[in-house]
């Protein structure tokens, strides 16, 4: 089977790790042909590039920046994205039937291209649906439900779910909201296709496990809460820097922070203002530095605005769980993570603001 997989994934190698080059890797061992379609964006100073390994070829179509760039320039390059992907298929794919077509979100903003492909091709489409938009970004007050930017993303959104004869959704609570919000879509359109990866076996001795205590100047009975991931206003991490700071004097307790995203020079200012002993920030790393941090780390931590009208199902749960760590989240309402996690046993849930229960949590 031909397969052509439409998205933002940075991943240019078949070995790399993720939720999409995991997913990838799996249908190539299965023997099918894939084809990922994705940018590479202007600040890599590349052209448009094809990599052909084995029975997967990858597509990185020069765009212009998406990620941590402008709003008016992230917003000018999703509009032509699905122009730059519809000429990069013609010039690279022309001869290739591809029987589905398989994409994700974000961006919403993928029915040109999937239609294109569903008329030439006749392929069957299904949709890995990762974000509900445009109501996050109602959710995040980035956009106002009475503008124009919002009627647009709208109906770019009902046309994708119009357009896909699949919607694989993360959670039940994410099937609910769309068939309560979208009544239009017939049920049997959704399933259940949870984030996933292929795992890795990932530990550390008693001595690496001191090693890195040392490095850190953590003390060796102190409990370490690692988040690990985007540091954006999505997050809600106003409530993680009141933990933090309602923690400062606590031995007890250590704090690492790892990631970038918008709120990273807020969270660093926060704690270095502070000289907070007990708390650490550190950049983004690579995938494999990221996961020998966390085994040896104690409690891995989520967190989502409690503003979210909608069921976000964050995939950091998956490296915390890769390494055998118990969660703590603190999410809104909506979201039935909490749920996923307590009622499997790995962890434990609060209504993100609930301090005190927060409290009661990790000392179970």
């Amino acid at each position: 089977m031909n397969i052509v997989f439409l998205t933002l994934s940075r991943f240019t190698n078949i070995s790399d790790k993720g939720i999409y080059p995991d997913l990838v890797r799996k249908f190539c061992k299965e023997g099918h042909n894939v084809y990922v379609v994705s940018p590479m964006e202007r600040k890599f100073k590349r052209s448009t590039t094809l990599i052909i390994q084995g029975n997967l070829n990858i597509l990185k179509i020069r765009t212009l920046n998406i990620q941590k760039t402008s709003n008016i320039e992230k917003g000018v390059a999703y509009l032509m994205l699905e122009y730059q992907f519809i000429n990069g298929i013609k010039t690279y794919f022309r001869d290739v039937k591809f029987d589905l077509i398989l994409y994700s979100t974000p961006p919403i903003t993928f029915s040109r291209v999937v239609r294109f492909l569903k008329n030439r091709d006749h392929g069957r489409s299904y949709l890995l649906l990762k974000d509900i938009f445009p109501q996050a970004a109602i959710d995040s007050g980035l956009i106002s439900k009475s503008g124009i930017t919002y009627k647009f993303f709208r109906n770019a959104e009902k046309e994708l779910y119009k357009l896909s004869d699949n919607i694989g959704c993360m959670s039940a609570a994410n099937i609910r909201y769309i068939l309560e919000n979208n009544p239009e879509i017939p049920a049997e359109k959704l399933e259940i296709n949870p984030n996933s990866i292929e795992p890795v076996s990932w530990s550390a001795t008693a001595g690496q496990k001191r090693e890195f205590r040392a490095k850190y100047n953590i003390p060796l009975d102190a409990t370490i809460f690692v988040y690990g991931g985007n540091l954006g206003k999505s997050q809600g991490l106003e409530f993680y820097l009141k933990i933090m700071e309602a923690a400062s004097k606590d031995s007890r307790v250590f704090f690492i922070t790892v990631g970038s995203g918008s709120e990273y020079e807020n969270i660093y200012s926060f704690i270095h203002d502070r000289k907070f002993r007990n708390s650490i920030l550190i950049k983004e790393l690579p995938r494999d530095e990221y996961s020998n941090l966390l085994v040896c780390c104690d409690i891995g931590l989520i967190f989502l605005s409690r503003k979210f009208t909608i069921p976000n199902f964050p995939s950091r749960i998956l490296s915390y769980m890769e390494c055998s760590k118990p969660v703590l989240a603190a999410t809104d309402a909506v979201t039935d993570i909490g749920e996923i996690i307590t009622q499997n046993g790995f962890g434990h849930w609060v209504l993100n603001g609930d301090l005190q229960g927060f409290y009661r949590k990790w000392n179970c």
